[in-house]
């Protein structure tokens, strides 16, 4: 499961879901970021079209779920006074059960998973047990494979600062040999430079050693 990505992890997640709830048709994992729905992964095309009903409209059983950190069951969407437009709405396209499972870890709510299905009063209060053990390694498995791809992240991050990094000295070490001038004068040149051309310090450097090799390799084959 570490070898995932964090969409490939929710995926599986929602996938899982269906499988072990029973009555589910389909399943859709929401994170939360900054308290605003941030990831929407769905095992079928009718869960996006309901996920994207519930937060158009702000309202529903997963930002209930997320919210309040509670289980929400609903086995008759269209007529439950919970949401009073997202039921019927989501009713007319032909769901009317709803299982939301908040996903809690130690660290607080990291979002929501939704189970839906198509006929009514599809999940009993077994599904709702069954539901809530399963939302446990679910959740740790979600705040792993958020805190890899953010590790990811932040190396490729690190990554392009050291290149960048690199690049500068490299042009600092182009302005030396060109007009004999220290390293401090070199690195004010190039930020003179850079702020003349409006563009990035590590753009520039990129460029003048661009051209430098450019002119060695020229002068290499004379």
């Amino acid at each position: 499961m570490t070898r995932l990505s964090l969409s490939d992890t929710l995926s599986y997640v929602a996938e899982c879901a269906v499988r072990a709830i029973p009555g589910a048709d389909g399943a859709g994992l929401t994170l939360l970021h900054l308290d605003r729905p941030d990831t929407i992964v769905a095992s079928a095309d009718f869960v996006r079209v309901v996920d994207d009903v519930q937060y158009g409209l702000g309202q529903g059983p997963c930002i209930t779920a997320a919210a309040e950190g509670i289980t929400v069951r609903s086995g008759s969407l269209e007529t439950d006074s919970q949401w009073p437009e997202f039921g019927p709405k989501v009713g007319r396209l032909g769901v009317h059960s709803v299982l939301s499972l908040p996903l809690i870890t130690a660290g607080g709510v990291l979002g929501a998973l939704n189970v839906y299905a198509h006929r009514p009063d599809a999940f009993d209060a077994r599904a709702a047990k069954l539901g809530e053990l399963f939302a446990v390694p679910a959740a740790i498995s979600v705040q792993n494979a958020r805190a890899l791809a953010s590790a990811a992240r932040l190396t490729e991050q690190l990554e392009k600062a050291l290149n960048s990094r690199a690049v500068i000295d490299q042009a600092i070490g182009v302005l030396i040999s060109r007009s004999g001038c220290t390293g401090i004068e070199g690195n004010e040149k190039l930020r003179s430079l850079s702020q003349k051309e409006h563009k990035k310090v590590a753009v520039v450097a990129e460029a003048l050693v661009g051209e430098a090799m450019k002119t060695a390799r020229s002068r290499s084959r004379k």
